[in-house]
């Protein structure tokens, strides 16, 4: 027998060895296994944390309402027939309608916000702007910022999916009024004034139209 063919079966036999030695300490695993036993007064490893963040209440919910206030339940059917919805991101946006639509009002330019408000809301809008400008006045308004965004009341109509989320502001800005001499009659260029607004918005929760539209405003 030459030499190659001899160190082949040599090999061959270390390797039936090997797999043997290791057969017998590492043991055969046949289908399902159960995990192993627990030794005595060792305790089982505690589960329920993973219960309680798998089950638990939607943190997206209960960091803005009470959790099982009738504003949670909600909330949970809106997310219920429009999952993409977040409270969360909602506010954010809210947030940044308060200031498009506050300037805007101000500023006497709210015909491009009209696919944000309400027919009555924006005819509301129109009315105080033009009797500004029947009195002659204008008003000049610089936006500050938002010091609160609130989420104070969430309703669902559930034949119709019409969801009404309240939302209450604290907003910071400067705000003056001046006549037709351009005297100062109301408010200050530099002082900055604390505003608290009470806004609600609605809409049809699974509509394919994703803006919402103030349909209340009070302070």
């Amino acid at each position: 027998m030459n030499s190659p063919i001899l160190q082949l079966l040599v090999l061959a036999g270390i390797a039936v060895f090997l797999i043997l030695r290791l057969k017998n300490v590492l043991g055969t695993r046949e289908g399902f296994e159960k995990p192993p036993s627990q030794p005595d007064g060792v305790p089982a490893p505690d589960r329920r944390g993973f219960e309680v963040i798998e089950g638990g209440p939607d943190p997206d919910i209960v960091d803005h309402v009470p959790e099982d206030s009738d504003a949670a339940k909600a909330l949970a059917e809106m997310k219920r027939i429009e999952p993409s919805f977040s409270v969360g991101e909602f506010l954010g946006g809210a947030r940044g309608a308060y200031e498009m639509i506050l300037m805007g009002y101000e500023k006497g330019e709210i015909e491009d916000l009209r696919p944000f408000l309400d027919e009555e809301v924006f005819e509301s809008f129109a009315a105080g702007i033009a009797q500004r400008e029947e009195q002659g006045l204008t008003v000049e308004a610089e936006f500050v910022g938002v010091r609160e965004t609130t989420l104070q009341e969430a309703t669902l109509d559930p034949e119709t999916n019409e969801a009404e989320l309240t939302v209450r502001y604290m907003g910071e800005l400067t705000f003056a009024v001046y006549d037709q001499e351009g005297t100062l009659v109301e408010g200050s260029p530099t002082k900055i004034k604390r505003q608290r607004d009470v806004w609600t918005y609605a809409r049809r929760m699974g509509s394919d139209d994703p803006n919402w539209q103030l349909i209340a405003t009070s302070e």
